[in-house]
């Protein structure tokens, strides 16, 4: 194409496009060489630019296409001309011809001014190339999903013929564990992992092959299978990342990995058990910048973020956030943290794992070896004038008892239960040994939440709802009303889901309540009375986003059974 050989320098672009300033773009012309790294890979790590706002300017600048890659299908044809290692090198990917000529070879490019790339890929496909831009996550996710596999395994087969192994090897681990098919695959499964938004990693063993699944959007999906002779090699060269004893295999183990995929840094919590066929390996993957997001974009609707806020504003107290493991509790504890992270207060966490490093607040980590538990490290942490606490979570009566006593004595503390409810919150509390006037005298406020998986609006279909789905929903049975149903397409991964939001059910303590919980009324007596202040519980919460259409109807049904 003749367009192509205008010389016109990406700086120019940007500078012409007001995404940049001069000055801006002559600091990072002087840095980037220094990195090691191309100006617009440069310019979007240092924050200056985003991804798709540099394929926008691209494109207006230079009149080309953009592609969204999620939505392709490519030919076999076309997969076979040209290996993945090239096109990782270049991060370019063909995928289609041009409608009106087929010696014309369209390209998706992350830099369309990389001649070079476009003239690699002339010469192996003896195609004419037209470039379209996309964004380089876009490339190596197409690249990951339509090659990924089939290159891996052929690796992986070449190297279990070559060294022989079997699964006991000790005196070839040493070397096996740092060969380059094994390095790839430990790294290739995390990258394809965190490009799939998957929260974890399960490497399984069974008797004939290693299973590989990724958790998406709370459910899991298998995504490889590999030859058993090779377990031992990936399973040492994950404990030597992770930091985890290489010659140990009999006892459960585990580490820490930190990992960058495409610029973002994500932190990798591993977990590696003794099973019958080997040992199994849970890797959960979590985004640095994920856990602090701003409050508005927890998914609370408008009167509940008008409740979480007034639960905030108590000087002292005990919030409790409680769900199931994977319902976001974490995030919801660290997205209230930022927002209470002001220059004059004190705030102490004390977590088992630190999960995420949050700037201005003082984290310790619990170590049952050092005796640092939780209820020790509390009795410290009270030493050190805090005004705000964050325990990581409740587990047994002597933290309980700690919380209940810094609470009263001035402080606003924060903490994770594992409860169905907010109502049975106030049970579980008394379970572990509370009295029932002290919980009613500590607590302020306990945020129940789930998370439901968002419908993919490309592909979701309506249809009218059953009088028993109406039902559940307390919506009257006369009342027309269109649900949605997840269906499946190349965008979702064919899940039907992509993405998730949060459901809540959120309890204000009032005069009332507290009377009710020091009397003993009863969980029916206090739920009751919490909904007719006005709040709503999670069935309702995910009721409303059924008839939005932002969920299914199972989705609901999943997170509030017990209703």
């Amino acid at each position: 194409m003749d367009f192509g050989r205008k010389k016109i320098r990406l700086g120019e672009i940007l500078v012409s496009s007001q995404l940049i300033t001069q000055e801006q773009l002559q600091h990072a012309l002087q840095e980037h060489r220094k990195a090691g790294k191309k100006l617009g890979e440069y310019l979007i790590e240092q924050g200056t630019v985003t991804e798709d706002a540099l394929v926008n300017a691209l494109s207006q600048q230079l009149g080309l296409d953009t592609v969204d890659l999620d939505n392709v299908t490519v030919e076999k044809a076309i997969l076979d001309m040209v290996s993945m290692d090239v096109l990782k090198k270049n991060v370019v990917f063909p995928y289609g011809f041009r409608e009106d000529n087929l010696n014309v070879l369209r390209v998706a490019m992350a830099d369309p001014l990389d001649y070079n790339a476009q003239d690699d890929i002339n010469l192996i496909t003896n195609y004419q190339v037209e470039p379209v831009v996309a964004t380089s996550r876009s490339i190596l996710n197409a690249i990951d999903k339509f090659y990924g596999q089939k290159e891996m395994s052929g690796k992986l087969e070449a190297y279990a013929k070559e060294k022989k192994l079997t699964v006991e090897t000790n005196e070839q681990e040493e070397e096996s564990v740092n060969s380059s098919p094994i390095v790839t695959l430990v790294k290739e499964m995390i990258e394809k992992a965190a490009r799939q938004r998957a929260s974890d990693i399960h490497l399984e063993p069974m008797e004939t092959y290693i299973r590989l699944r990724y958790r998406i959007d709370g459910a899991l999906y298998e995504r490889d299978r590999y030859t058993p002779s090779i377990l031992s090699s990936v399973i040492a060269r994950i404990k030597i990342i992770g930091g985890m004893d290489i010659s140990e295999k009999r006892k459960p183990q585990d580490g820490r990995i930190t990992q960058y995929v495409d610029r973002v840094e994500y932190d990798i919590r591993v977990s590696i058990l003794p099973t019958v066929y080997g040992e199994k390996v849970v890797m959960r993957l979590a985004m640095k910048a994920n856990l602090n997001r701003e409050k508005s974009q927890l998914g609370l609707k408008p009167y509940e973020m008008a409740q979480l806020d007034h639960i905030l504003k108590n000087p002292n107290g005990i919030i409790l956030v409680t769900g199931p493991t994977g319902s976001g509790k974490s995030t919801t504890l660290y997205t209230c943290l930022s927002e209470l992270n002001t220059e004059d207060v004190n705030i102490i966490t004390v977590e088992d794992p630190v999960e995420a490093n949050i700037d201005g607040i003082n984290q310790v980590q619990t170590n049952n070896k050092a005796d640092l538990t939780f209820a020790s490290a509390l009795r410290s942490i009270l030493r050190q004038d805090p005004d705000i606490i964050m325990i990581g979570e409740i587990r047994d009566e002597e933290t309980a008892r700690i919380a209940v006593q810094a609470s009263i004595t001035g402080h606003l503390v924060v903490s994770t239960l594992h409860t169905n409810s907010t109502a049975a919150t106030v049970t579980r509390l008394e379970d572990m040994g509370l009295e029932s006037y002290l919980i009613a005298d500590s607590v302020v406020g306990i945020i129940a939440q789930r998370l439901v998986r968002r419908l993919c609006t490309n592909c979701k279909k309506p249809r009218e709802a059953e009088p028993e789905e109406k039902l559940a929903m307390g919506v009257p049975e006369v009342t027309p009303l269109t649900i949605y149903e997840p269906c499946g397409c190349p965008q979702c991964g064919n899940t039907g889901f992509k993405g998730r939001i949060g459901v809540y059910e959120i309890m204000q303590m009032s005069p009332q309540l507290k009377r009710i919980i020091s009397k003993h009324e009863g969980i029916e007596k206090l739920k009751d009375t919490a909904m007719e202040e006005g709040m709503r519980t999670l069935r309702m919460s995910a009721s409303a986003y059924v008839q939005e259409g932002i969920t299914s109807f199972n989705e609901m049904l999943r997170v509030s059974f017990e209703e």
